[in-house]
């Protein structure tokens, strides 16, 4: 009996502690998702997520150690979310799909405010900070996991495949935020129609023609200058 969790109300199982954790974990992952994790401060989610001081700083060290618990989760969703479509042997376009229609549904449900780790990143532009860390990480697994998906459809260049879908998936969020969420989901899902059709067109065609001459580049593209997103001086 040594050996129980201290919880906040005296001694116990433990399981209290895991619940505060977890109401902190959910009060944050609405609170920061809604108004931004540096707006939101200790004392309110220690208040509404009806928790002492003290338990808060027994489980998470500080805010932002939080903020990556709370990113943490969004990503073990997601995660899962495209588990589950593996798992019911769902074919790789079926499922490339699926993540399209889910994000869908999520750019057009009530309180949708964009991504969650395109948020954190843009309040965390520090690249060693943990916060940037845990939405860079997520990224890079996202990214390699849609590949490995076009990969299994064809093999031949589904490296572009991939970097196109996430820019379809990361404008379409924005857009469903800032603009009108069903123009934004309707726009996605015929861009992943498109590039699944282009792509699975693209393998059969590498399979059938002949290697290009050594030494024979690509045209360069058209630039046009003077064209800038970031502040002046940035």
């Amino acid at each position: 009996m040594g050996d129980m969790t201290k919880t906040e109300a005296g001694t116990g199982t433990g399981r209290r502690v895991s619940e505060a954790r977890e109401r902190l974990l959910g009060t944050a992952g609405r609170l920061f998702y809604a108004e931004g994790i540096h707006k939101v401060g200790v004392d309110r989610l220690v208040a509404e997520a009806k928790v002492t001081n003290a338990t808060f700083y027994r489980h998470f060290r500080s805010k932002e150690d939080l903020a990556v618990a709370y990113l943490g989760s969004v990503d073990q969703a997601i995660r899962t979310q495209i588990g589950s479509l593996t798992a019911m042997d769902t074919p790789p376009d079926g499922i490339l799909r699926g993540i399209g229609a889910s994000l869908v549904e999520q750019i057009r449900s009530p309180g949708y405010r964009g991504c969650a780790f395109l948020n954190a990143a843009a309040e965390f532009p520090d690249p060693d900070h943990p916060v940037h860390r845990a939405v860079v990480q997520h990224r890079a697994w996202f990214l390699r996991t849609i590949t490995g998906l076009f990969a299994e459809i064809s093999a031949a260049r589904a490296e572009h495949a991939g970097r196109h879908f996430v820019m379809l998936r990361d404008g379409a969020m924005s857009a469903g935020y800032l603009g009108d969420p069903v123009l934004a989901g309707e726009t996605l899902l015929r861009g992943i129609e498109g590039l699944l059709r282009i792509h699975t067109a693209r393998g059969l065609d590498e399979q059938a023609a002949p290697a290009p001459a050594p030494g024979r580049a690509a045209p360069a593209a058209a630039t046009v200058s003077g064209i800038e997103c970031s502040p002046p001086g940035a």
